[in-house]
């Protein structure tokens, strides 16, 4: 697959860096002089183009016309905007992912401006912030579908309510599929008569509606105080 980067900020390299492991072709496109010399210090010479990310001569010397993707993440919006422009009208990329740095220039990023998936990373850490506070011990492991779903780890606690109960009454169907349980080490995937133990881990896959369910299911039903009380 052919990726072409614009922006070589941490964002551009750390991306140009997981998807050159992954054995993509890839072309990193970046003209700010403080970043040319860590740039060549971190990626292979070959990847590196130097020139405005939106000046069409750069982008067909980089090799846009057969890239599979343009990756917009420089810290300018209005760059990350004119180059998924540029990308679908004048070369028909297939696909535009772009970086948005404000999160009040959210909404411009959109079919108008031929962006196909816009990541805003504050909106994106601020959920991860939020799903963190209210889901209790819950790990978050990763996303997928652009953050619609959660792959999440958990251990269930001494009196949580889906305890002895076989997975399909816990009521989460639709919501969120439990794809492994580790007991004692041994990890079994289960069925839906399986039930629960304390102390068991398990691996759920979720929507946000079914993580906040299977979070009251494995809820502590009681909560220590900082002061080491119990409370209600």
């Amino acid at each position: 697959m052919n990726v072409l980067i614009a922006g070589g900020g941490r964002t551009g390299a750390r991306l140009a860096s997981l998807l050159l492991n992954e054995n993509y072709k890839v072309r990193l496109v970046e003209n700010r002089r403080e970043l040319l010399g860590r740039l060549h210090q971190e990626l292979p010479t070959e990847v590196i183009y130097e020139g405005n990310p939106v000046d069409p001569s750069i982008l067909e010397a980089a090799g846009i016309r057969n890239v599979h993707a343009v990756a917009a993440v420089s810290s300018e919006d209005s760059t990350n905007l004119a180059l998924c422009f540029l990308a679908k009208t004048m070369f028909d990329a297939p696909r535009t992912i772009a970086r948005v740095n404000n999160p009040n220039n959210a909404w411009l990023f959109n079919e108008k401006f031929k962006v196909d998936v816009a990541l805003n990373a504050a909106d994106v850490f601020a959920h991860l912030i939020e799903e963190e506070m209210s889901l209790g011990d819950m790990m978050t492991l990763f996303k997928i579908r652009r953050g619609k779903y959660s792959v999440v780890e958990e251990k269930v606690p001494a009196g949580a309510k889906a305890i002895g109960v076989p997975l399909k009454d816990l009521g989460l169907a639709e919501h969120c599929v439990i794809a492994a349980i580790i007991r004692d080490g041994v990890m079994t995937l289960p069925r839906g008569i399986s039930q629960l133990q304390e102390n068991d881990e398990i691996i759920a896959v979720a929507s946000m509606d079914g993580l906040q369910k299977l979070a009251d299911l494995l809820a502590f039903p009681v909560y220590p105080e900082r002061n080491g009380k119990k409370k209600e």
